[in-house]
Order: structure tokens, then C-alpha cells, then sequence
């Protein structure tokens, strides 16, 4: 029998994790100082509040992040317990870093809503990165965890109290078009971090009622050559057991699995659902 792949050796994984946090801050912090902080977009957080204290103080963005990161973190360690770990202080301490070895780099435009579109993209795909190596880099995420833990208020409404007010203030410090750009440049950094995290192959997954199940499973397992899973159902209107049966395919799959139903059973009931993940034998590895 061939052996499954167990995957990385825990050491080389652990290398890995902390190679993707120092990759993902430094792009976060090259989109930082190239797209948002020359455009004055501040899109929340940490950098949001640096961005408006260089604009109204001349304060250096990375010192501010430092000023600000580092007591968050000892504050979560101390009241959150050490969850938090060597990894997300790696992340807190570097990311302000770059952003100082990079405050130097020429604008990459001078256009707000291309600065908050691509700033928003690179920052996505720099936290998505991170999180890849299940670190974070502090930040306002510790302090709305901090105000969940003490609030009860859930920790979405939390992180959006937070970047909402760091928002407002722009708005008030410099115009209501720089809230909206920095409210653009929030949802394309959360959707691209959605992107990194989940990809872009979207599968579908199908749920198939029909009168002749046994050779629509057949056909599924020998001619599309997916794994199917039986379920059991009942008619809602005649209480009769119905199986029903589950299967998941990829894109390209996804035509001939309906035209296989169909010539099998032309009156098939199929509900049609995305799947933004799908782990285990015939898709990715975990």
C-alpha cells in the first residue's frame, strides 16, 4: 500500500511559518509606505493611526507602530494569557521595521483611489501571508481582543468599533473623501485576505435527489471518478426516506456532472453550492 504523505517535518514547517510571517510583513509594509501612507489613506489599524499622526505631527509611522504595538502586545500577554506566542511578536517587532527601512520608496502613485485600491491589495495579500504562518501582527487585532474579552461584544463588532473610529477620525483630521478611500482600501485588504487564505479555485459541491441514485452514484464514481457520499433525507410533503447524494467537484468538472445527472435522471432535484475549501483525498492537502 503506498504511505500518505505526512506532510512537512515539524521542524522545516515551523521554518517555514516563521519565513512567511517576515515575507507577509514586508509586503504589508512596502504597500504601507508606497500606496497608503503617501496618499494619506489610513484603512485602520495600527498603520491607519500612524498614517494621520505623520500627516497632523511629522511623526515617523514606524516609531508610532513600535509605540503602539509593543505595549498592545505585553497588554494581551498579560490579561489574554500567552497565546499569542514568539511567532506574533516576531510579526509586531518586524513589520515596523520595513516600514522604516522602506520609508524611503518613491510613491508608487499619487491617486488616492488607486492608492487605497492596490495599497488594500497588498496589505491583503501580506496578512493573508501571515496568517499562513498562523501569527498576526498585533496590533489593533490584540486590543479589539482585549475589549471582547472584557465587553462581551463579539470580536467582529469589536474590530470594526475599532477601524471605524481610527476611520471617523480621518474623516474629521482630513476630509470625508479620505474616510471613503480608506473604507475602500479596508474591504479590498479583508476580501484579498480571503483570496490568500481560501485561493482563487472555487469547487462546487452538489446535492443530488433522485428516483435512480444508484446509478447516478455509479456514473459519478466511474466516469467523473469523484468520491460521493450518501445521505440520508426525508420528503418533507410524503415523509418517504430519499437518499441523497453528495458530491464535490472542481470547476471544470462541474458541466459534465450536470449533464451526467441529466441523462441519467432528466427529473433530478440538484442544489448547487460553492465550496471555498475542500481538504482531503482528490483536492488540497491540508
Amino acid at each position: 500500500m503506498r504511505k500518505r504523505n505526512q506532510g512537512l517535518h515539524p521542524k522545516i514547517e515551523m521554518i517555514m511559518e516563521y519565513v512567511y510571517i517576515l515575507i507577509g510583513s514586508a509586503i504589508v509594509a512596502v504597500a504601507f509606505n508606497v500606496f497608503l501612507l503617501p496618499n494619506r489613506v489610513a484603512s485602520g489599524g495600527v498603520s491607519g493611526i500612524s498614517t494621520i499622526l505623520h500627516a497632523t505631527l511629522g511623526w515617523q509611522p514606524a516609531y508610532v507602530q513600535w509605540a503602539l504595538n509593543i505595549p498592545l502586545f505585553i497588554a494581551g500577554v498579560v490579561l489574554l494569557g500567552k497565546q499569542f506566542g514568539l511567532k506574533t511578536l516576531v510579526g509586531t517587532l518586524f513589520l515596523p521595521f520595513i516600514v522604516y527601512l522602506t520609508k524611503d520608496f518613491d510613491p508608487a502613485t499619487h491617486d488616492p483611489l488607486l492608492g487605497s485600491l492596490f495599497g488594500g491589495i497588498g496589505v491583503g495579500i501580506g496578512l493573508g501571508i501571515v496568517f499562513r504562518g498562523k501569527a498576526s501582527t498585533g496590533g489593533t487585532d490584540l486590543a479589539a481582543q482585549i475589549i471582547h474579552k472584557y465587553t462581551g461584544l463579539s470580536l467582529g463588532k469589536c474590530v470594526i468599533l475599532i477601524d471605524g473610529l481610527i476611520v471617523l477620525t480621518a474623516a474629521l483630521v482630513f476630509d470625508i473623501e479620505q474616510a471613503l478611500y480608506a473604507l475602500i482600501g479596508l474591504f479590498v485588504t479583508s476580501k484579498t485576505i480571503d483570496l490568500v487564505q481560501v485561493g482563487f479555485g472555487y469547487s462546487k459541491m452538489a446535492m443530488i435527489i433522485t428516483n435512480k441514485e444508484k446509478e447516478v452514484r455509479e456514473a459519478i464514481l466511474h466516469k467523473i471518478d469523484r468520491g460521493v457520499t450518501k445521505l440520508s433525507g426525508y420528503g418533507g410533503y410524503t415523509e418517504h426516506e430519499r437518499p441523497v447524494l453528495m458530491c464535490v467537484v472542481e470547476q471544470t468538472e462541474f458541466t459534465k456532472l450536470k449533464q451526467l445527472v441529466k441523462s441519467i435522471d432528466p427529473s433530478a432535484f440538484v442544489v448547487v453550492m460553492d465550496a471555498a475549501e475542500v481538504l482531503g483525498e482528490g483536492f488540497k492537502r491540508a
